[in-house]
């Protein structure tokens, strides 16, 4: 059934407000999947904080344009599916990752990162990243331990003189 151009340009305004607001979009051939398969992926990926939707390609590539965004023309051929990450795109490309493993019919065409336009092989190296928080926690520890050996440093001198106090407190003290 045809679309009218209302709901084709409803459509495309509902694509530009998914593009704008993802952190990272990831575009993939689906052609072969099941309805319970596509059920699948929309249900883990719903978990991780995104969404996973299947698109027309022709109101893809407008509502591209319309944003300002690289249109990647080799990503807009054949059935065209997009999981977008509204959350951590780390957690959502992993997820993405780890569910189309055992699905031989799906293929990762690409994506976008910001603006940036990513080939397969970028899509599957953020996928092998770690997750933000353990991100964080390894970015805090970096900056923690500059001021954790500038503590120990400071005190070492008070507790080298207190071990001397002691050491001499004993050697004094008249045995019992």
């Amino acid at each position: 059934m045809a679309l009218t151009r209302q709901r084709k340009e409803q459509v495309v305004a509902q694509y530009q407000e998914w593009f704008s607001r993802s952190q990272a979009v990831i575009l993939m051939e689906y052609t072969g999947l099941t309805m319970k398969d596509l059920d699948m992926l929309r249900t883990k990926i719903r978990e991780s904080g995104g969404e996973f939707h299947v698109l027309k390609n022709s109101l893809v590539r407008v509502a591209l344009q319309a944003g300002g965004f690289p249109v990647p023309e080799a990503y807009l051929e054949k059935s065209t599916a997009a999981t977008f990450a509204f959350g951590d795109a780390v957690a959502t490309a992993k997820v993405l990752m780890d569910a189309t493993k055992t699905l031989s019919a799906v293929k990762i065409k690409g994506g976008l990162l910001g603006r940036q336009v990513l080939d397969e092989e970028q899509v599957k190296a953020l996928a092998k990243l770690p997750p933000l928080p353990v991100i964080r926690a390894q970015l805090l520890g970096v900056l923690q331990a500059p001021a954790g050996k500038l503590v120990r440093t400071i005190a070492e001198p008070a507790r080298g003189l207190a071990a001397v106090v002691r050491a001499y407190s004993e050697k004094a003290a008249p045995a019992a």
